[in-house]
């Protein structure tokens, strides 16, 4: 015997709900993973294609500036020295320095038997403008060379950084 709910028969009825919750159930999937996709296009880094700006460097005195002439970089790192040593400025040019993609690479010169290395990569900060704070990052590896001027034996010590660019407001006041 076929029980009648509401002029259609009850086994067709239970097909037609299940078959609504089948598609209820596909349609919030769908949502879920495009949502999904959504959120993951937003967190991949973005690829820079050019790097020149002026970035903060180990104090809040230092600047590392840096140009970017289609991969090949220029630039400076200028270094306040300790009050109880000078008020001088040491400014070590760039002597080589390349950007592959997202990984940079540049070497200074020497002076008074110091030298810095970086290897690492550029990437969008959390700076949504160009004029931003933190608009591109420097993430890698700084090695600050000393070179005994005796033996010329170098002594490196490596630390793991993040320069983030300056803002607008900051190179104003530059």
């Amino acid at each position: 015997m076929v029980q009648v709910v509401g002029g259609m028969p009850r086994r067709d009825a239970t097909r037609i709900v299940g078959a609504l919750g089948v598609t209820a159930c596909l349609a919030v999937l769908g949502a879920v993973l495009y949502s999904a996709g959504l959120l993951r296009a937003q967190d991949e880094t973005q690829p820079v294609d050019d790097m020149t700006a002026k970035y903060h460097f180990l104090s809040a005195d230092d600047t590392l500036a840096i140009l970017d002439e289609e991969g090949r970089l220029k630039g400076y790192i200028e270094v306040a020295q300790p009050e109880e040593e000078s008020d001088d400025v040491l400014s070590y040019d760039i002597l080589e320095g390349s950007r592959k993609k997202a990984h940079v690479e540049f070497r200074t010169n020497r002076i008074h038997g110091k030298y810095y290395r970086f290897s690492g990569t550029v990437e969008r900060g959390k700076g949504h403008k160009h004029k931003d704070a933190d608009y591109f990052r420097l993430t890698g590896d700084l090695d600050v060379i000393t070179v005994k001027s005796e033996t010329g034996k170098e002594t490196a010590q490596t630390f793991r950084v993040v320069f983030k660019s300056f803002g607008k407001s900051e190179t104003d006041e530059n």
